[in-house]
């Protein structure tokens, strides 16, 4: 039985849709957590096993791979298996490379508890940044607090927490 090549990308194609949301999901995930952070910090999940910068290359590659499964000719149950095995792939690479990245560029972690500082940009219980007056505070940090803080606030860490501080107004 003989199928016909499928070259350019048929817009009505149903097989393609699903892959082309999840890359496109993928894509708005990564670039939020490049521009505003890692959006999954929040959540504290297994000491950073979820990377919303590796979901996003996970889903993107997904994507992708679908796409270029399905226009190479092969079934989708095939495009299926494969996008997954690639998006799987890549989840787990990005995640080893976000996580040597991290440790390599920090070093060993240093409380932050009791510093000063000021507010770089409003700061609510959903997110913001500070910049702290502290060693090797070169930096700015992700911050959240209870009450909101506006920008240029003077500013004092209570809690620490991976990469993001809990603030209190000064």
């Amino acid at each position: 039985m003989r199928r016909r090549a499928r070259h350019p990308i048929e817009e009505d194609d149903p097989v393609l849709l699903p892959f082309l949301i999840v890359g496109g999901v993928g894509l708005a995930i990564l670039l939020i957590s490049l521009v505003l952070g890692d959006i999954f910090d929040h959540f504290e999940i297994g000491e950073g096993a979820i990377s919303g910068t590796a979901l996003g290359i996970a889903a993107v590659v997904f994507g992708a791979a679908g796409v270029l499964t399905t226009q190479a000719g092969l079934e989708p149950v095939w495009a299926y298996v494969l996008a997954a095995a690639f998006a799987i792939v890549a989840y787990l690479l990005a995640l080893l490379v976000v996580k040597r990245l991290t440790k390599s560029s920090d070093g060993v972690p240093v409380n932050a508890v009791g510093l000063t500082g000021v507010s770089t940009s409003p700061i609510s219980p959903a997110g913001g940044e500070v910049s702290l007056d502290g060693p090797g505070e070169i930096e700015r940090r992700l911050a959240y607090s209870d009450e909101p803080i506006p920008e240029g606030r003077r500013i004092r860490v209570v809690e620490h927490s991976g990469t993001r501080v809990k603030v209190v107004a000064e």
